[in-house]
């Protein structure tokens, strides 16, 4: 009989038994053992290489895999099928080791938007801040020792003799008592405070989100651009206010202490920026978070005949945020205070001083008085003639319920926007009208992006 060869386990060479020999030729209880396990490798080793296949109907047989002896049990395993294993593990831990994620968080989405109300009320804050003429009250910028207020009667006198070493005391304020100066001290720090809380509520928590994996590389890139964006924020403000502080003043005929019309606009632009940009990924993040319940909608928008409504909505949200920043020009050169009627300026339309010699054609536009309070009104005109037509269009649209709900929130607030605007001029800006007026100007455009997100086709 032929010799085979035994793959035994444990065995580093092969083993020639001759299995055709009697028993009795092993005289002794190991060698009867060594048989027994000799048979039982033959047999394994005799239908590792035969299957049968239940699909054909004759026997074929078919070649398998060399086999390799496992430790861990008797039976053999194809040397494939180890490979393969090893193969899906390598796979599974470089899959484990890389970033993922594809769909942001939800809670980042609240983060966001509870940032940007945040923001909402310290534009509020900033609005009454101006308007309480408090802005210059304090007259140094630090980051940490700033935000102690002073507690002691002598530390009030101490920052009480700051402010009276500049313009605004000296020129318009000098009846003031110490008790007065209190109050417009603390209107700044508060809004001051504010924006510093505003800085620990995104950045702490965006940390935080990052370092556990809640964020898509895209919303990582947002949030450290937005966290970019308050810090300049901050800065900024310290230039608008160092602006209004300048010795210069006091040698001007006819100057009037306050800041810069041109730092106020940006100052007031960036934080409709931020703002913008908090409620855009805020709402994006928690739409993309419920895509299959928002199936329906998400179907109707893509209806081409929405296309054209989409663009205007765009060009609408524009004109929005160009109003209001032509409002805190307005602000800043106090051209609310003349030609307090409407619709007219004056005798007519356009005010007879329209234009003055001495300045170019675009410091008239931007440093005129009575310039800017007339670009504030042709852009409003524009602003809610653009938002009607907005509206009517739509009418024959087949929107979807929460696009139509959105559309005419967007008018109904432009309603109450031209209405408060109207009536601050006529009553000389007083204060509760004018800061209900500019918390109205961020509402709108609240408005106008919530239509945006809402008209927003997603791809199949």
């Amino acid at each position: 009989m032929f010799p085979r060869i035994l793959l035994s386990r444990g065995l580093r060479a092969a083993t020639i038994v001759d299995v055709s020999a009697p028993r009795s030729r092993f005289p002794c209880l190991a060698h009867r053992a060594l048989s027994s396990l000799t048979k039982d490798a033959s047999q394994t080793y005799r239908t590792s290489f035969r299957t049968i296949t239940p699909n054909t109907a004759s026997l074929k047989c078919k070649i398998r895999q060399p086999l390799i002896p496992s430790r861990s049990s008797s039976t053999s395993i194809p040397l494939s099928s180890a490979s393969n294993t090893s193969d899906i593990k390598a796979s599974e831990a470089e899959s484990g080791s890389s970033d993922t994620i594809t769909t942001t968080k939800p809670i980042v989405g609240y983060w966001y938007l509870f940032s940007g109300t945040l923001v909402f009320g310290i534009v509020v804050i900033g609005g009454l801040t101006r308007l309480t003429e408090s802005g210059l009250s304090i007259t140094e910028w630090n980051v940490f020792k700033g935000m102690k207020p002073p507690t002691s009667q002598s530390e009030w006198e101490d920052e009480f003799n700051k402010y009276k070493q500049f313009p605004e005391y000296q020129l318009l304020n000098r009846h003031i008592t110490l008790e007065e100066f209190k109050f417009i001290f603390y209107m700044e720090w508060a809004h001051r405070m504010w924006g510093r809380a505003i800085g620990l509520a995104f950045i702490l928590p965006g940390l935080y989100f990052a370092s556990k994996g809640y964020m898509t590389p895209g919303i990582k890139k947002m949030s450290l651009v937005v966290a970019t964006l308050i810090g300049c924020q901050g800065v900024l403000g310290w230039y608008m206010v160092r602006s209004g502080l300048k010795e210069e003043i006091l040698h001007t005929p006819g100057a009037v202490p306050r800041v810069s019309q041109y730092f106020l606009a940006a100052h007031l632009g960036s934080a409709f920026v931020i703002y913008s940009i908090m409620l855009s990924a805020g709402w994006g993040i928690l739409r993309a978070n419920k895509v299959k319940a928002l199936a329906g909608l998400l179907t109707a928008l893509r209806n081409p005949a929405l296309k054209p409504l989409r663009r205007y909505a765009h060009i609408t949200t524009g004109l929005v945020f160009l109003t209001a920043l032509s409002g805190a020009f307005v602000a800043g050169l106090d051209a609310g205070l003349i030609y307090n009627e409407w619709p007219l300026m004056g005798n007519g339309v356009v005010p007879s001083d329209m234009w003055m010699p001495e300045k170019s054609w675009w410091r008239n536009l931007l440093e005129n008085p009575s310039a800017v309070q007339f670009d504030h009104r042709i852009l409003a005109y524009s602003t809610f003639t653009a938002i009607s037509a907005l509206w009517m269009y739509s009418r024959a649209l087949p929107l979807p319920p929460q696009a139509r709900v959105a559309v005419n929130l967007l008018m109904g607030v432009a309603c109450i926007q031209v209405t408060l605007g109207i009536t601050t001029l006529i009553y000389f800006v007083p204060i509760p009208l004018a800061a209900a007026h500019q918390a109205g100007s961020l509402t709108l455009l609240t408005s106008a992006l919530w239509l945006m997100h809402v008209l927003k086709a997603v791809p199949k």
